[in-house]
């Protein structure tokens, strides 16, 4: 499995975008780019504990012609190392 990209986030873990990932994430979600997905993990506005092993991170992009323009990114973490499972634009931070 490719790696679109791998970054590190703000608390020191590494992330990854697969190529299988992307391709899932533009067929349900055309609006979402690759270069959102990793602005977001690079600079959220906030991310949210929801579990153990999953996170969300939000970015926002209010230059999308969308009614929602926060992306969430969620990424679930596997031995330390996370990766994204999704991206979609939501209206809110929940």
């Amino acid at each position: 499995m490719a790696h679109i990209f791998e970054i590190i986030d703000k608390s020191k873990r590494r992330i990854y975008l697969s190529d299988e990932r992307l391709k899932h994430i533009k067929r349900d979600h055309p609006d979402v780019e690759k270069e959102e997905i990793k602005l977001t993990l690079q600079e959220p506005v906030k991310i949210i504990d929801k579990r153990k092993n999953k996170n969300f991170y939000y970015g926002y992009f209010k230059y999308k012609k969308l009614p929602s323009k926060f992306l969430r990114v969620i990424v679930n973490y596997l031995n330390g190392e996370g990766f994204v499972i999704s991206a979609y634009f939501v209206k809110r931070i929940n």
